[in-house]
């Protein structure tokens, strides 16, 4: 029998059908999107949109106009400087000493096409440097597409979920991969997507103490830099920093975007600042693939150069004012994305009102900090159960499997909600409870 729903049964069904998943739990966001946009169109009733991890804020202007100068200056007719422009080398180096306090030279902060090209280039790298060491480790939960372009490069890949594991026995779950000696690389996202967790200092010493004991390169997703609101590290130079493994091994990749933080996602634009020492260190098993054994040469000069040969001009321009705006003390890079805090406060008021729960709720003691990505569960439904049944209210979003969590729920990005949604969203909520409540 089918239920009273904002938004009619039998049409939500007949679209969910219509994609033949054999398993709703493991739709991808895409597939997501498509479903919600064809009931829009058939219904003529708007989703609130919460599945798509995509900025909703207007870019930073001072990129922009950066951007526009370079371009009247005729820079889009020159291919850019393979290792980077200049300038924004430069930008990047003291951007990471400013809001770091870590030192990366010019020469180690290399522009990549997004981060999402700083990653892949690091898999492929980590993994050629030791034959015996083939497997990238991934710190859960984390971006679904990360794991994807490690089946582009057939690589292999573990992974476990930090929801049991945070604090102290967050290190020894690491080390016991590690111990296998097949762990060329780790990765974790910090602020983390999708449970907006963030990693402590002293989880973060432990796995830089262990990257240095089992000679691991750790790849830091840093794609919200500084976005944990819950301190504030825009101010250049003081106190407190962005929290980084950095501090503690030279065995490091730090990625830094500008599409998030710096609402720059359209012209795919990021830095990887490489360690120095591991940039300048020599490997025999690149030597053996590339005829030449330096991490950071073969990253630029092999890799790099033959995936896009260089990263997009006047985007480099664009990155580098905001990066030196920031240093400069003459523009807060965070102060325009607290919004997203703010929805998700909203967001969670709503939900935890009508029977749901925060999933990833703790980091070890403290509260989890409202940003850009929460996790909701509702009692009695499996990830993929609470997802299909919200489409029928009208609400989009993800389910954690996806993620490699191991948790029932879904993820919610709040970078899409308008000021005009909450008191609808409230009301199907509402509904949602009154016809789901355990009895």
């Amino acid at each position: 029998m089918s239920k009273k729903t904002p938004i009619d049964y039998e049409t939500v069904k007949s679209v969910i059908d219509s994609f033949r998943l054999p398993d709703f739990d493991h739709a991808t966001i895409r597939e997501i999107v498509a479903m919600a946009n064809k009931i829009e169109s058939l219904t003529g009733e708007k989703f609130v949109r919460l599945e798509m991890g995509s900025p909703g804020l207007p870019p930073e202007q001072r990129g922009v106009e950066a951007e526009i100068e370079a371009l009247r200056s005729g820079i889009a007719a020159k291919y850019p400087p393979l290792p980077g422009a200049p300038v924004l080398k430069s930008a990047a180096s003291k951007f990471v000493k400013a809001f770091m306090d870590v030192d990366v030279s010019e020469e180690a902060c290399v522009p990549t096409t997004g981060s999402m090209q700083g990653c892949f280039a690091s898999f492929l790298l980590c993994g050629q440097c030791d034959k015996k060491k083939d497997t990238i480790l991934f710190i859960d939960p984390g971006f679904p597409v990360q794991k994807n372009q490690l089946e582009v490069l057939g690589m292999k890949h573990v992974s476990f979920d930090t929801y049991e594991y945070r604090g102290e026995k967050l290190a020894d779950k690491v080390e016991e991969y590690l111990k296998s000696g097949r762990i060329c690389a780790m990765l974790y996202s910090n602020p983390n997507n999708p449970a907006w967790t963030c990693l402590t200092e002293g989880e973060l010493e432990s796995i830089g103490r262990l990257a240095t004991k089992y000679d691991a390169i750790v790849i830091e997703d840093l794609a919200y830099f500084g976005m944990d609101f819950r301190q504030d590290i825009t101010r250049p130079y003081e106190p407190p920093y962005q929290a980084t493994v950095a501090k503690y091994t030279d065995n490091y990749i730090l990625m830094i975007s500008g599409s998030k933080a710096f609402s720059y996602a359209g012209q795919r634009i990021a830095v990887a600042a490489i360690s120095d020492k591991l940039y300048a260190r020599e490997y025999d098993g690149l030597r053996e693939q590339y005829g030449i054994a330096g991490f950071g040469n073969v990253f630029v000069n092999r890799i790099l150069y033959t995936l896009s040969s260089g990263t997009a001009h006047s985007a480099q321009y664009a990155l580098a004012a905001m990066f030196n705006a920031a240093v400069n003390g003459e523009y807060n890079f965070l102060t325009d994305v607290h919004e997203y805090g703010r929805r998700a406060a909203k967001l969670k008021k709503i939900f935890l009102s009508n029977g749901f729960y925060i999933v990833y709720d703790k980091d070890v003691d403290n509260e989890v900090g409202d940003g850009f990505y929460f996790t909701i569960g509702y009692p009695g439904m499996t990830g993929g159960e609470l997802m299909y049944e919200l489409m029928f209210y009208g609400v989009s979003a993800i389910s954690l499997s996806t993620t490699g969590s191991a948790q029932q729920g879904l993820r919610v990005c709040t970078s899409f909600i308008r000021d005009d949604q909450y008191d609808m969203l409230a009301e199907r909520m509402k509904l949602f409870n009154e016809n789901n409540k355990p009895q």
